[in-house]
């Protein structure tokens, strides 16, 4: 009887075995499945978005079909369209009108810009720049004068800018930048050109800003294809990770991993000087106030020698233009009042609509941005006063008693602060 039952078990233990591997099996089947799927699932999304975003061979057909038809023409245009030594590299792309590459110019490193939108509004959600009209570069036309689109340029800096005294002498520094070969006439085609351009915030404020440190310069222009200097390092911070991993990385973390990949206290500090001092470029400037609308750490970069510079400057705005197209737009709460993600009004809630005047100003944007960027790392000696100065700085008020006294106040005291401690480096 025992016999028998040993047989029975002994008969038994192989089909258990035998279910056991074909449970393993599927398992391992149905497992390795999944992950084909999902990685296959990310792949294509990741392609589908590169596709959308880098369009950069469909911007070089637009403004080489129109250069070679002689509707536009510009410095790049010869070796953007003929012989193509201005070509583009890396994409770093973020939304799919504009587009932005690393490039190589003969030989030079830049940072080329293009437009793609073909829809001509206003949207204050998304962009406050005219996109591309429906008829690319139809304006000037055949056979306005000089005289003439020196009065459209004019027209269209005092609705930008508001009604500076010294609007003329601007108007002659975009003839001077528009005459691309430098004969001393501006052609249809470069007019055309210049006249595209001009909508964007960006290309006007590296027009006028484009004798300070901190502006990338303007390499030359295509259309509204346009070539600004290389940035060695492109953001604040000196890591970068694909969108992907980006996802499932908790934002505190993220934080702490961005403190690790900085350059070192005095060298942070001395990209922070030349934050403050761009925004002393930007506040009452020659031609007006101009917003920073998003202080984010991508949108600023340095060089090898540590100074700052702007990588984007596409939301920084003239903040006549800003009020002007704010002022009467309808809302439910201050939530509704907000361009880019720095430049905030209040909303009237007796009319219901957006109030004209920007809550914070540039300064307390940057010290919002520095605060965490400085005060890590920083010695202890300063690390008191520094976080004290920092926090007085964020929270400046556009609508406080004196706010521009206040505000040179406590921007030359902070430079003092860091230059102190860092003057008497190599990092100086």
């Amino acid at each position: 009887m025992a016999r028998s039952l040993c047989a029975g078990a002994w008969l038994r233990k192989p089909h258990y075995l035998q279910a056991r591997l074909s449970y393993m099996r599927v398992k391992y089947l149905f497992f390795s499945w999944l992950v084909v799927f999902v990685g296959s699932w990310v792949i294509y999304v990741q392609y589908s978005t590169y596709t959308e975003l880098c369009r950069g061979k469909d911007c070089k057909k637009i403004i080489c079909d129109k250069y070679k038809t002689g509707v536009i023409d510009g410095p790049a245009c010869s070796s953007l369209c003929v012989t193509e030594t201005l070509y583009l590299g890396k994409c770093l792309s973020t939304k799919p009108n504009n587009q932005m590459y690393l490039g190589i110019w003969d030989n030079l490193p830049g940072v080329v810009k293009c437009q793609m939108e073909q829809t001509l509004h206003l949207d204050f959600g998304t962009e406050l720049e005219p996109r591309k009209e429906i008829v690319l570069f139809d304006k000037p036309t055949r056979g306005t004068t000089v005289q003439k689109f020196k009065e459209m340029v004019y027209s269209l800096f005092k609705a930008k800018l508001g009604d500076q005294g010294n609007l003329s002498e601007l108007v002659n520094l975009i003839l001077t930048v528009a005459d691309g070969d430098r004969d001393g006439q501006v052609s249809l085609g470069e007019a055309k050109s210049a006249w595209a351009l001009l909508q964007l915030n960006e290309f006007l404020l590296m027009v006028i800003l484009q004798d300070k440190e901190h502006t990338p310069k303007l390499m030359g222009f295509c259309g509204d294809l346009y070539v600004m200097e290389s940035v060695e390092y492109t953001s604040l911070y000196g890591i970068s990770l694909p969108w992907v991993i980006e996802l499932f990385i908790p934002s505190g973390f993220r934080r702490s991993m961005d403190q690790l990949f900085t350059p070192s206290w005095p060298r942070k500090a001395k990209i922070a000087i030349g934050l403050l001092e761009f925004v002393e470029d930007v506040f009452h400037g020659p031609y007006g106030n101009f917003l920073m609308c998003d202080t984010s750490a991508k949108n600023l970069g340095y060089n090898e020698k540590y100074d700052l510079k702007m990588v984007d400057m596409r939301k920084i705005v003239p903040e006549t233009n800003l009020k002007e197209l704010i002022k009467d737009r309808h809302c439910e709460s201050d939530l509704d009042c907000v361009y880019g993600t720095d430049c905030r009004t209040s909303c009237d809630q007796s009319t219901m609509k957006c109030t004209s005047e920007v809550i914070q100003p540039n300064l307390a944007k940057a010290c919002q941005l520095l605060k965490d960027y400085l005060l890590h790392g920083a010695p202890s000696e300063i690390r008191e006063e520094l976080e004290k100065q920092l926090y007085s700085c964020i929270a400046l008020k556009v609508t406080a008693n004196q706010m521009e006294m206040e505000h040179s106040l406590i921007l030359n005291n902070l430079k003092t602060l860091l230059w102190k401690k860092i003057s008497y480096t190599n990092d100086s």
